[in-house]
């Protein structure tokens, strides 16, 4: 098993004497830390100690800590109101000096289901798991959102005002024309619920044909469930690239999204995150 964070950039590893010691505590004497393919928001490693297995995740920046910031409080509003396959927190730490935060996350076994899609050659299972991604999903937008998760503000308005910050001061693959096209263009309202906001292959952990856990939950809120869907159903290598797997997860989500909501978000909005 392994967290899967972004795949743009590769993150270097920690050093496990960089740890702080409040976590070296917890764990109980790490006696091994490897690390799996990084992405280029966080490091994450995976702990043997004498304790157990973890996951650690360490972010830079003012920029990342506040994602992490956010994951850690999504995740903890989430396992005290709901049941939802998601990592349990064990550990927080942030190191104001050094611009550093630290989290310690409940261990999963298996892989991305993006792995176990490329690998499955039994097209039988492969869309069995496809539907299961799909039933997820309507799991997750079928769960009342905590209160705290609620804003009064909507939430496309929210991420529209955060794709023209990110325009201006982050790199991304959108362009003011497009920003201004999403603006005027926006989809007609849906009923907004709890949604995850980054639903992809890479966050979704299976094990013996089981989806076992969701993960990376920095972008959940209260907000518009075509967004996940969107994502999820993106052509990937050996996922989604037919109209057939997109049908299969349909089943599974007992649900569906036209063609011109699906190019606003993927197309449009999604270009500035």
């Amino acid at each position: 098993m392994f967290f899967l964070v972004g795949v743009k950039n590769q993150m270097l590893p920690m050093l496990i004497d960089e740890i702080p010691i409040e976590i070296k505590e917890f764990v109980n004497n790490i006696n091994s830390i490897r690390f799996p393919r990084q992405g280029y928001t966080s490091t994450v490693g995976i702990i043997q100690s004498n304790r157990g297995t973890y996951v650690i995740k360490r972010t830079k920046g003012e920029l990342f800590c506040s994602g992490l910031n956010k994951e850690i409080f999504v995740l903890n509003c989430l396992a005290k109101e709901t049941k939802l396959p998601i990592p349990k927190v064990m550990q927080f730490v942030q190191q104001i000096d050094k611009k550093q935060c630290w989290a310690v996350f409940e261990f999963f076994e298996g892989e991305t289901l993006r792995t176990a899609l490329w690998n499955e050659k039994n097209n039988e299972k492969r869309w069995e798991l496809i539907f299961k991604f799909g039933k997820i999903l309507s799991q997750i937008h079928s769960t009342p959102c905590p209160t705290e998760l609620i804003h009064e503000q909507h939430w496309l308005d929210q991420m529209l005002i955060q794709a023209e910050y990110n325009l201006k001061n982050q790199k991304v693959d959108g362009n003011e024309e497009l920003l201004e096209k999403i603006k005027i263009n926006k989809p007609n309202d849906c009923k907004q619920s709890l949604i995850h906001g980054d639903y992809t292959i890479d966050n979704v952990l299976v094990y013996n044909g089981e989806i076992t856990c969701v993960i990376d939950w920095g972008t959940g809120a209260y907000g518009d469930p075509r967004y996940d869907v969107s994502l999820a159903i993106r052509p990937k290598p050996n996922a989604f690239e037919n109209k057939l797997d997109k049908q299969i997860f349909f089943e599974g989500y007992r649900g569906n999204i036209d063609d011109k909501v699906y190019d606003y978000f993927v197309s449009g909005l999604y270009e500035f995150f």
